[in-house]
């Protein structure tokens, strides 16, 4: 899209890929906690304006609304490469720097104040707030930080798919919270481990590539997901009401 500006180094993409990620999941972060807005009206207001802003990026430069391909083989062997081969078996980059990103997520859940922050405001605000947890630095922080991840599997998916466009990624969000739920995770906060996500992820990818392979059309599979997701949520809902 710009051949004036050349082949930008890869720890640069990230770095840059990381921080827009970061601004926009602050953005949110401000909004949820300082306006009191739910997080998904605020996130699906945000969705739209970075949609915006996507095509009106791929619309820039030479490309002329076209998908983004032909990426520098840089780019694309850092993540579909391979720096190690088990049992005859090259396993691609992407794979190691998931498991990476995941050591590092159970890190801060786990090992930090601030993760213990995460597990009270998400427990609940008021007595984190009285606690002495800085509920608005600390509800930015935490959209922040899922704004960077987010962008990393840009980053990542990217590379994978070759060719990109405004709506690559669409309704992958779907996926990240029925893996979620399906792991334990709660939607009324305060609730969930990383390995219950990790657990979660491969169930999700497992029930569907179970369901590729016994002929389900691929228009069916979303129905499966929603119906995933709700039946999930309403196990969730009913533990919630129980414990109350």
């Amino acid at each position: 899209m710009w051949p004036q500006i050349g082949v930008i180094p890869i720890p640069i993409v990230i770095l840059i890929a990381v921080l827009i990620g970061a601004a926009f999941g602050a953005f949110n972060g401000f909004f949820v906690a300082k306006f009191k807005l739910h997080p998904f009206i605020v996130t699906l207001g945000t969705q739209l304006i970075v949609y915006t802003l996507l095509l009106i990026y791929v619309k820039m430069g030479n490309n002329n609304g076209m998908a983004i391909s032909s990426l520098d083989s840089s780019y694309t062997n850092f993540i579909k490469g391979s720096i190690l081969t088990i049992a005859g078996t090259a396993i691609p980059n992407y794979v190691w720097i998931a498991i990476v990103l995941t050591a590092l997520m159970w890190f801060i859940w786990n090992k930090t104040t601030f993760g213990k922050n995460m597990f009270a405001l998400g427990s609940n605000e008021e007595a984190a707030r009285v606690s002495g947890v800085n509920v608005l630095a600390t509800t930015i922080l935490v959209f922040a930080l899922a704004g960077a991840m987010y962008s990393v599997t840009g980053f990542i998916e990217g590379a994978r798919v070759a060719s990109n466009n405004a709506n690559s990624g669409l309704n992958y969000e779907l996926d990240a919270i029925a893996a979620c739920v399906i792991g334990g995770v709660s939607f009324v906060g305060g609730i969930g481990k990383i390995s219950g996500i990790v657990i979660g992820v491969l169930m999700l990818r497992l029930i569907f590539i179970g369901l590729t392979m016994v002929g389900i059309d691929q228009d069916l599979q979303y129905l499966i997901k929603g119906g995933i997701i709700l039946f999930a949520c309403a196990l969730d809902m009913r533990k919630y009401l129980v414990k109350r």
